[in-house]
């Protein structure tokens, strides 16, 4: 008898990850289902799909914690390149994606797979993330993608389950959320309609603040986050956790967001994204007045690049790990507390406290009573920034606007 093909299916307990296992299982496949963790799964979630990927045919099923590694390896760069795209989005499924890419991947070469699955369909960028990570990582690994070639619809799917015994709740939502530690995604409903937005009720959290206001302070040591409202965090996931939980009370960071994707067509979704939303402008604001006008240029070059390769699949790019240097270097003398007024829906920045504020230079302060230079010096700098100007309309004074 021949041996049975191992095959890794990357297992969010959805169902064309669960229709994946059940098919690969019958087909006479040695199915694991691995669920790759990035800290967008509940205990209770995670339990539930240990018990279903074993009722689906599986004969291992593994959770693969990796959201240390996703805020090692990305999170704290995205922060250090206040990466939005599109001045909008923060990156939140793409970047997961990678990472629960990388952790299949490892787990497929780790018991010698011949396979790897996953539910992905044709017509978005999910398929890429995977495919190109497991094309890289496990070379000469098989790619199943059933849900993607045989073009099935949410009917076949649940169908096939329920003639083989197996029933949940897989109705098709008005919306789909995809939830994770760097925001939740929306998908569907009125953002099928470009002219409309998305109604309070399609978003999963709401304001629950008792009071109307209240201010976030935010301490960063090189760049990441020390400490949230004075209370220190070691575990810079627990940081994170705890902003969104201030944030989220207030219903802030809501938006949509309309990109292009790696295939090049327009797709729009909408997010929830709170934490992301005031780490980065808090970092941002307590960036402008501790680096230099040309650190804070040249980094905004290097992180436009940074956010596009992370979105677009290219986290495996060389250049990447360039990048992540020049953006570490830059976070040196990133420390002190920002400080944020929120309130319901929204939030306005009101200052930092920093010991590396370059407004409280020896060399002179900012304003009125500055020491650093005297008022000829002034007339001089302003006469030869001039010089250039005064010469060149001096021979063109037709030019003049």
């Amino acid at each position: 008898m021949d041996k049975k093909k191992k095959v890794v299916v990357a297992f969010s307990g959805g169902l064309d990850t669960s229709y994946t296992v059940m098919r690969l299982a019958q087909e006479g496949y040695e199915v694991y289902a691995a669920c790759a963790n990035t800290g967008g799964f509940s205990d209770e979630q995670l339990k539930k799909n240990e018990e279903n990927a074993y009722r689906l045919g599986a004969v291992q099923y593994v959770t693969l914690d990796v959201t240390q590694e996703y805020y090692e390896k990305s999170l704290r760069y995205m922060i250090f390149g206040n990466v939005m795209r599109n001045n909008c989005y923060p990156i939140s499924v793409s970047s997961e994606r990678i990472f629960q890419a990388l952790a299949i991947a490892r787990y497929a070469n780790e018991i010698g797979a011949d396979a790897i699955a996953h539910g992905s369909t044709g017509a978005g960028n999910d398929q890429i993330r995977f495919d190109m990570t497991f094309l890289v990582m496990a070379p000469g690994v098989e790619i199943i993608t059933l849900t993607r070639d045989e073009k099935l619809s949410r009917q076949e799917e649940v169908d096939y389950l329920n003639e083989h015994g197996f029933t949940a709740d897989f109705a098709k939502l008005k919306y789909s959320y995809n939830v994770g530690i760097w925001g939740t995604s929306i998908c569907g409903g009125e953002l099928l309609d470009p002219s409309q937005g998305l109604p309070e009720e399609a978003y999963l959290k709401h304001v629950t603040a008792e009071e109307p206001e209240t201010l976030l302070k935010i301490t960063f040591d090189k760049g990441e986050i020390a400490a949230v409202n004075g209370e220190a965090f070691s575990d810079k996931v627990k940081a994170i956790q705890k902003i969104e939980e201030i944030g989220a009370s207030y219903a802030i960071g809501r938006d949509c967001n309309v990109g292009d994707t790696i295939i090049g067509i327009k797709g729009r979704v909408g997010f929830e994204a709170a934490a992301p939303k005031l780490i980065i402008e808090a970092h941002r604001l307590l960036e402008k007045s501790t680096l230099s006008k040309w650190q804070q240029y040249w980094k905004d070059q290097v992180s436009q690049w940074y956010g596009m390769f992370l979105h677009e699949s290219q986290y495996l790019e060389p250049v990447m790990p360039d990048i992540e240097a020049m953006l570490t270097s830059s976070q040196r003398n990133v420390n002190g507390t920002a400080i944020l007024r929120l309130r319901p829906y929204g939030f306005e920045t009101v200052g930092v406290d920093s010991p590396c504020d370059l407004q409280k230079s020896k060399l002179g302060e900012y304003g009125e009573m500055q020491h650093g230079w005297t008022a000829d010096e002034a007339k001089g700098f302003i006469k030869v920034l001039s010089t250039p100007l005064r010469v060149y309309y001096g021979i063109h004074p037709d030019e003049k606007r």
